[in-house]
């Protein structure tokens, strides 16, 4: 392409990040800030969600603590309180509000959620408002205020989306009320989703009612056959009533079918470089000073297991 405008800059950036390739799509940004055009409002949005997923703090970094992603949750409430409240809109505050959701910090949020509203500021709130609302709640188990939130999507002239609902299949799934949950998805005007029936799986197994877990687990593997987490989550089930067989069988099956189980990762940024890492990783040029550290923190902490171990007398307990 003999020129790259914002436009396509825009698109690169946010077809990676729509494809799960938020490193990539962070390097196209770098690239974008030393040789392309200026970024705008669109570009900013894809790589604020690029950052959220991988924590990366020091690439942009005003931008980025306002998604609260990463853990500099008192950051991201400085800088937000330096701008006139005037000048804010809903993406700020959505930011915000999600970034205290994400850190647990549930009855702030809902001050501010408050604060929202009562400014007078002509700022009102959106879907993505409502569903980092419904986010938090889910984790802080508040579910009147969960049911609250959900109606007021429509009645303040918004349909929900498939998000909106599995969010409250988790708030229903996590607090136990596995048949509530259960109707809720039944009753619901779209289809269930995967994500959905996945928070329902999940509180069925934390609440250890595997019968209906495997009704669950059984229809996630049909609505994806090719998912390794699905397979493993049935076999999971299973393997907590101790079905061995039946556990057995999934991962055969999974065998059978080709599904290979994908490795875990995490990134680390270290002076502003995104690094990833894999179980038993050796592709890193400092491995061997990693895996150094590592086994030396694994050596500390078998000595202060025995000290504890020994200090306790728990030698002679039969666990």
């Amino acid at each position: 392409m003999p020129e790259r405008d914002v436009v396509s800059w825009s698109s690169m950036i946010d077809g990676c990040v729509k494809g799960g390739e938020y490193g990539v799509a962070l390097a196209i940004f770098g690239r974008m800030r030393v040789v392309g055009p200026e970024a705008n409002e669109v570009t900013m949005v894809s790589v604020l969600c690029a950052c959220a997923h991988l924590g990366a703090l020091g690439i942009e970094d005003v931008a980025c603590r306002y998604v609260c992603q990463w853990g500099a949750i008192e950051e991201a409430i400085a800088v937000f309180r330096e701008v006139p409240m005037d000048q804010t809109d809903v993406l700020m505050w959505n930011a915000i509000i999600g970034g205290l959701g994400t850190h647990g910090q549930v009855h702030d949020l809902l001050e501010l959620f408050k604060e929202m509203q009562a400014q007078g500021l002509g700022v009102a709130p959106d879907e993505i408002t409502y569903l980092c609302l419904l986010s938090a709640c889910a984790r802080g188990g508040l579910i009147n205020e969960a049911w609250h939130f959900f109606k007021s999507l429509e009645r303040k002239g918004m349909a929900p989306k498939s998000e909106h609902y599995a969010c409250m299949v988790d708030v229903l799934s996590r607090a136990g009320r596995l048949a509530e949950a259960f109707d809720f998805i039944a009753q619901m005007p779209i289809k269930p989703t995967p994500s959905m029936l996945g928070a329902l799986l999940n509180g069925c197994t934390k609440h250890r009612r595997f019968d209906l877990a495997e009704r669950v687990g059984r229809k996630l593997i049909e609505l994806e056959p090719d998912h390794d987490g699905r397979h493993i989550g049935l076999s999971n089930v299973y393997a907590g009533v101790k079905l061995w067989d039946n556990a057995r069988t999934m991962r055969e099956a999974m065998e059978r079918r080709g599904v290979k189980k994908l490795p875990g990762f995490s990134f680390v940024e270290v002076f502003g470089t995104l690094n990833r890492f894999i179980s038993h990783d050796k592709t890193h040029q400092d491995s061997d000073q990693i895996y150094m550290v590592l086994n030396t923190i694994v050596r500390q902490m078998v000595v202060d297991v025995d000290f504890e171990t020994r200090k306790h007398g728990f030698y002679d307990i039969q666990l």
